[in-house]
């Protein structure tokens, strides 16, 4: 099996915008490439939003240098980018943005979300790209529900659903520019699975809700992540003792500079500074209005 080499746990809610109350429960700036391809996972634990009239959210910013990904649990988020990218994703949606040379965009929750109210849940993840893609033209993908396949792992009703990536013999419908998995499910009470990675990549496994075992001795509770080592073996346990709610994170690592500022990933700090002036000579466009 492989072996766990951290866990973190996080109770520490911030705001982006006025719309998103999240966790980040990792981020490069402290795990490195310990975590790459990957950069940073946020998650909006269910919270509940009034009826209103008023746009909550988070408006024009931009990005430069990664992709992020939204994965809708609860609730609905409208996107718009100067690229031309946008739609709506609902309960079961993913969105897949790549920022790449450069765009701005705005988030909030749809009007319709916003005007009945209701629970809100979401995870962003921020997917690094290598160096030779980091300035190519930014692109959107819209990833419906339901052409996103889904695996049932066992009789009690756990499932895996597989967004990037390949599990077994089902593709996702997410397209990457380097060797990513990115999967997500649920874990029933009681029930034992093993998930097998492949050897090359880093690989993390994410405790959304719910209480896990990892290994037969990791116990892992919501909000908690596990960080492998990747030494060789195909896989590793999760003994689920709870109900548990899961992202599982594998990725053939960079082994490239991380230089990061604020919302832009590059690899040199030279790069970061050419993002700023770019942004500031209206390089990145704007977002068409309606």
């Amino acid at each position: 099996m492989r072996k766990i080499i951290g866990t973190m746990h996080s109770q520490q809610i911030h705001w982006v915008g006025d719309g998103f109350p999240v966790k980040t429960l990792f981020s490069y700036d402290r795990l490195g490439q310990a975590i790459s391809p990957f950069l940073l996972l946020d998650y909006a634990a269910p919270y509940y939003f009034a009826p209103t009239t008023q746009r909550h959210g988070v408006g024009s910013h931009p990005h430069r240098g990664f992709e992020t990904v939204t994965l809708a649990y609860q609730g609905e988020v409208t996107h718009k980018d100067s690229s031309g990218g946008g739609g709506t994703i609902k309960t079961g949606d993913v969105q897949w943005m790549t920022a790449a040379a450069g765009l701005v965009h705005e988030e909030f929750h749809s009007t319709d979300f916003a005007a009945q109210g209701g629970n809100f849940e979401m995870v962003q993840l921020r997917v690094n790209l290598p160096a030779k893609s980091k300035m190519t033209t930014p692109k959107y993908q819209a990833i419906d529900a339901k052409i996103i396949p889904q695996l049932v792992l066992d009789e009690q009703g756990s499932y895996l659903r597989v967004i990037a990536g390949q599990y077994l013999e089902r593709s996702g419908a997410a397209t990457t520019f380097t060797p990513v998995n990115v999967w997500d499910g649920e874990l029933k009470a009681a029930t034992r699975h093993q998930f097998l990675v492949p050897t090359t990549h880093n690989a993390i496994f994410v405790v959304l809700s719910g209480q896990v075992l990892v290994n037969e001795m990791q116990q892992v509770n919501e909000h908690g992540i596990v960080i492998f080592a990747r030494d060789g073996e195909t896989g590793f346990n999760v003994q689920a003792v709870a109900d548990s709610k899961f992202v599982l994170l594998t990725g053939e690592p960079l082994n490239e500079p991380i230089q990061g500022y604020g919302p832009f990933v590059m690899n040199t700090q030279l790069e970061i500074t050419q993002a700023f002036d770019d942004f500031r000579q209206g390089k990145f466009g704007q977002i068409h209005v309606m």
